[in-house]
């Protein structure tokens, strides 16, 4: 499972940790199992909320791409902060460098430049914190990913109930809700026909995911996606104001209406446990009542890195 040896890099291109204690612990663990880590983030550099200043952060993901000994690029963690950025990001020379990019939340508005600018895939994965810090990393989290990296087609198969029967294929792309929604109009938004769209959030009440999906079909995005799949949404509040509507019912309402089949069972997001999924790649959704499954292939492994 892990006995890939590479150089991962770290990146703080969004928010930060002062804990030195729990950034020491995931360093050695990746040392522990073979690999070599280059940490870009410097604690000392914060700067408000952020990882470093603007000019700091994007010096920190210009390195990483520049060093020949790192092939993997992993985010630090989630906030925010990417969006700032994106104008001064070469998407060219990044997509060109061969890295493989990872990481999820903030981190989407970079994939989707990514995708969108220079058609370079990425890993929506995990991200360094905390996955890799906050003890023993999660066996299923660490499983995915390192399979991923290691081989040329990638498996997801997740029990879930009540799913349309499907059996579709092309491109899948997605993360963040709201960070898909933030680039909705602008340059940074891929134009995808034929996809399976995936999305994901935390702190957001079923009423917000019902307005982000239904701006995406006014916008035309979900006419010409194959299939949407719905990944962890946690973390929000059901107050007696919202009278009976709840995650189900917005689910109800969204399969009624949205033009493309809904999916839910995903274990990627803002969860404990997740899969590793390659933005931009080639995939293969099958769905009955009681499961789904993915295969992809054609993205950066490596193997072909």
């Amino acid at each position: 499972m892990n006995n890939l040896k590479t150089g991962i890099a770290i990146v703080a291109p969004s928010g930060y940790t002062l804990d030195d204690a729990a950034l020491a612990r995931g360093i050695a663990w990746f040392e522990a199992q073979g690999h070599t880590i280059h940490n870009y983030f410097d604690t000392c550099g914060v700067h408000q909320r952020f990882g470093g200043t603007d000019d700091a952060r994007l010096a920190q993901l210009e390195a990483a791409v520049a060093n020949p000994d790192v092939q993997v690029v992993m985010a630090l963690r989630g906030q925010y902060g990417l969006t700032r950025l994106l104008p001064q990001i070469d998407f060219a020379r990044m997509a060109a460098s061969g890295k493989i990019f990872v990481g999820h939340s903030d981190f989407t508005a970079f994939q989707m430049g990514l995708l969108a600018r220079a058609g370079g895939a990425s890993y929506a994965g995990p991200m360094f914190l905390p996955d890799f810090c906050a003890g023993e990393p999660d066996a299923f989290t660490v499983s995915e990913f390192f399979q991923c990296l290691g081989s040329r087609n990638h498996r997801i198969t997740q029990a879930a109930r009540r799913n349309p029967t499907l059996n579709v294929s092309g491109t899948v792309w997605g993360g963040n809700l709201a960070m898909l929604m933030s680039l909705l109009g602008t340059g940074y938004f891929p134009d995808i026909d034929d996809g399976i769209l995936f999305v994901e959030d935390v702190n957001e009440h079923p009423y917000r995911i019902e307005r982000m999906l239904l701006q995406l079909m006014q916008a035309g995005v979900l006419a010409r996606q194959k299939a949407l799949i719905l990944g962890d949404f946690s973390a929000y509040k059901i107050t007696p104001a919202d009278n009976g509507y709840d995650f189900d019912a917005m689910l109800a309402y969204l399969r009624q209406t949205l033009p493309c089949p809904v999916l839910t069972g995903l274990q990627f997001g803002h969860c404990a446990r997740r899969v590793t999924i390659p933005v931009g790649a080639r995939a293969t959704l099958w769905s009955d009542a009681v499961h789904f499954e993915l295969l992809i292939s054609g993205y950066p492994t490596l193997n072909n890195a």
